[in-house]
């Protein structure tokens, strides 16, 4: 069990783009698999932390769009990394009252690994305690052009009209994310400095918070030294600092 963080200000939802896992390989002689393989415990250690701490939605980047680039090798090693490590998983998220849901274009995904995922997401539904969002063949740019498809759709079958105007919200229905609350601290590992076409749309108003550490050396403390960082932080949301105290 981790030390009690500052409980004022736990993020409702803490995203995290797990970077580093080739350079962790690289450094230590191995193929790059081995690192994604050693990812899995830190994957592990995430979820727990969130659990314990009243995290209620963690997400983890997992596999975007671009990385279908990758070569042929890895990408099937990954394919059965991510299902072998569901399967080893879900005696866990269903002891531990953890949801689990895949956003992404799973339309490339195997047939085997969609199965597996549809699976889990139907035993852990009814779970409340924390919900695990894993974005698999996934970008930003992708979903907000999935979401204006739907809309375009909308008009032609004439259940939307262009007399009413695309507001936030609708943009927000019909976003892959729909039900799931904006991040409210997005943490990157491996000390790079961008959100490499992550969630474009519902980080407008995410906390950023980068580390130099790879990920599969990332644990708990770790985690728990940006979540004391994101509570120093004053969110404003485009007001000023006395709007936001007078709320208070």
């Amino acid at each position: 069990m981790t030390q009690n963080i500052k409980m004022t200000k736990i993020p409702e939802h803490v995203t995290i783009i797990m970077d580093g896992n080739g350079r962790w390989a690289k450094r230590r002689g191995l193929e790059r698999l081995e690192g994604h393989k050693a990812g899995v415990e830190s994957v592990r250690e995430a979820a727990e932390f969130a659990a314990e701490n009243g995290i209620k939605f963690l997400s983890l980047f997992a596999f975007s769009e671009e990385n279908w680039n990758r070569p042929q090798s890895e990408i099937n090693g990954l394919m059965e990394l991510m299902i072998d490590a569901i399967i080893s998983e879900k005696k866990t998220l269903i002891d531990n009252k953890i949801k689990f849901r895949v956003v992404g274009d799973k339309s490339r995904l195997t047939d085997t690994l969609n199965a597996k995922i549809d699976e889990i997401e139907k035993i852990t539904s009814v779970n409340n305690h924390l919900t695990l969002i894993v974005f698999l063949s996934y970008s930003g740019k992708w979903d907000i052009l999935q979401a204006a498809r739907k809309y375009a759709h909308m008009i032609d079958d004439g259940t939307a009209t262009l007399d009413v105007p695309l507001t936030n919200e609708l943009m927000d229905s019909l976003l892959s994310t729909h039900g799931i609350p904006d991040p409210d601290l997005l943490i990157r590992t491996s000390g790079e400095q961008r959100i490499s076409n992550y969630l474009l749309w519902q980080c407008a108003y995410t906390e950023f918070y980068f580390t130099d550490i790879l990920w599969p050396d990332f644990r708990k403390n770790d985690f728990k030294r940006a979540i004391d960082t994101f509570s120093e932080r004053e969110r404003r949301y485009g007001k000023t600092g006395e709007q936001i105290n007078k709320i208070k």
